[in-house]
C-alpha cells in the first residue's frame, strides 16, 4: 500500500482574515466604529489641525483596536447580539423556602 504526503502549506489557517490576523468581520466593525468618530471629531472640534488629529486618534485607535480584537473570539456585534438575548431571556429565580408537604398517594389499606 502507498501513502501520498500532502504538503499543507503554512497560511491555510489565513483564509478569511486581513493580514493574516484579523477576522473580516471585525475588520468591517471597526471601520463603521471609526469613519464617523473620525468624521464628527474633525467636523466638530474647533482645534487647530495638529490638535484634531491627536484628540481622534486617542479616541479611534482604542475602539477601532477594541472592535478589531473582539470579545472572547467573537466579533464586537455578534458578542452584543449574545449578550441583548441573554439579557432579555434570563430569568430571577427566588428560594420561598421548602415546598409544603403533599399527600402521598397509595393503597387504602
Amino acid at each position: 500500500m502507498s501513502y501520498v504526503t500532502y504538503h499543507i502549506p503554512a497560511n491555510y489557517t489565513d483564509a478569511g482574515r486581513l493580514f493574516g490576523l484579523f477576522p473580516i468581520r471585525n475588520t468591517v466593525e471597526a471601520a463603521i466604529i471609526a469613519a464617523p468618530t473620525l468624521f464628527f471629531c474633525f467636523r466638530l472640534l474647533p482645534f487647530a489641525l495638529t490638535t484634531n488629529i491627536v484628540i481622534t486618534m486617542a479616541l479611534v485607535v482604542p475602539s477601532a483596536g477594541f472592535a478589531l480584537i473582539g470579545l472572547g473570539d467573537d466579533s464586537l456585534s455578534r458578542f452584543l447580539i449574545n449578550w441583548w438575548r441573554w439579557n432579555r431571556g434570563r430569568k430571577i429565580i427566588t428560594f420561598r423556602g421548602t415546598p409544603p408537604e403533599s399527600k402521598k398517594r397509595g393503597r387504602a389499606v
